[in-house]
C-alpha cells in the first residue's frame, strides 16, 4: 500500500465531520491492490490504475461521504461495458458510472468486507 504524500497532507488539514471513515475508507482501498495509487481530484482523495482514475471519494456538500466508481472522462466502450454488483450497495448514474453511499455509524465496519470486494470487482471489470 503506498500512500500519496499529498493526500496524507491533504487529510491532515481536512476538517470533516467523517474524517475517521474518510480515513479508512482510503486504507481499504488501498490494501485491495498493490497497483492502486491515488491523488487529490475533486477536492477528494482519488484512486487509479495505470495512471487511469477509477475511484473517488465525494466529501462534499456537507457531512457526505461516497465512493464514486468511474472509468476516467472519456471511456471508449461505454455500449460493451459490464459491472455486477453483488453486493448491491452500488447506486447507477449510468452503465459505467456508479455511486457507493457511506452512512454514519458502524456502516463502514460492518460492510468492508463487501466494500472492498466492490473495489477489487470494479478494478478489474475496468481494466478489460
Amino acid at each position: 500500500m503506498a500512500k500519496n504524500q499529498k493526500v496524507d497532507d491533504f487529510l491532515k488539514e481536512l476538517s470533516h465531520k467523517r474524517k475517521s471513515d474518510i480515513e479508512a475508507l482510503r486504507h481499504l482501498i488501498l490494501a485491495c491492490s498493490p497497483e492502486i495509487s491515488e491523488h487529490v481530484k475533486w477536492n477528494a482523495p482519488s484512486f487509479c490504475v495505470n495512471g487511469d482514475d477509477r475511484l473517488t471519494m465525494r466529501l462534499h456538500p456537507g457531512d457526505r461521504l461516497q465512493l464514486i466508481l468511474h472509468r476516467g472522462a472519456k471511456p471508449e466502450d461505454k455500449a460493451t461495458f459490464q459491472f455486477e454488483d453483488r453486493s448491491g450497495l452500488i447506486e447507477w448514474a449510468t452503465p459505467d458510472r456508479g455511486v457507493l453511499t457511506i452512512p454514519e455509524g458502524d456502516f463502514m465496519s460492518i460492510r468492508k468486507v463487501e466494500i472492498a470486494d466492490v473495489v477489487k470487482n470494479w478494478i478489474a471489470a475496468t481494466r478489460k
